[in-house]
């Protein structure tokens, strides 16, 4: 069963270390130790040997960072707002993030794209990448990802549109399977404006692709 998102946290604020940066026993360190050394013994390595003694360790301090976001709630990036009449397109491309495949708890990454068409609020942008980074940094597919990121802006700042571009490299495609290194997965999710308007859709397109 997952661990239960946090509801009690407050906006760090733009400076602030990104939420999410785990105690060291938000995850059972212990337990996962165990399961490292069990599957190292499964696989006919010896735990015990010099280069793998502390691996079990390290793979847990590991967990624990990397699915920060099973205990975050990213919707707390979007609670502070700044009224501002702006009628046009909002856009944050190039979001770097790293997260985890569900199906083979192998690495996926790439870049996210977010905009937004502000009906009054806006919000600071920053806190998009956050809401990236805390999405992210949980067992995930991308296809989930991209939805969840289009779903929390529009419940939370409730603009006219929004739009989610994610692309990504994924290990579980890269080295092993059918081993396509050069294979990218674009996922989209677009909301209000941008679902309904073309001509607001191919404008996003061309800020975010260019020419290619």
């Amino acid at each position: 069963m997952a661990a239960p998102v946090r509801s009690d946290l407050t906006d760090p604020g733009d400076d602030a270390p990104v939420a999410g940066a785990l105690p060291p026993l938000a995850v059972d360190h212990e337990r996962v130790r165990r399961a490292v050394r069990e599957i190292l013994i499964a696989i006919g390595e010896d735990p015990d040997r010099e280069g793998l003694v502390d691996t079990p360790d390290r793979v847990a301090r590991m967990y624990a960072e990397v699915f920060a976001g099973l205990r975050t709630d990213p919707a707390v990036h979007l609670q502070k707002t700044f009224t501002q009449k702006h009628d046009e397109m909002v856009l944050v491309k190039d979001i770097e993030f790293a997260s985890c495949c569900e199906h083979h708890l192998l690495p996926f990454f790439g870049k996210a794209h977010i905009a937004y068409l502000p009906n009054g609020q806006i919000v600071g942008l920053s806190k998009l990448a956050r809401v990236v980074d805390a999405v992210a940094r949980r067992p995930q597919v991308q296809e989930r990802m991209t939805e969840a990121i289009a779903d929390l802006i529009m419940k939370h700042l409730k603009p006219r549109g929004v739009a989610v571009i994610v692309e990504a490299s994924h290990s579980c495609m890269t080295i092993r399977g059918v081993r396509k290194p050069a294979a990218m997965t674009i996922t989209s999710s677009m909301r209000g404006g941008f679902l309904e308007h073309p001509a607001t859709r191919n404008e996003l397109m061309s800020l975010v692709f260019g020419g290619k």
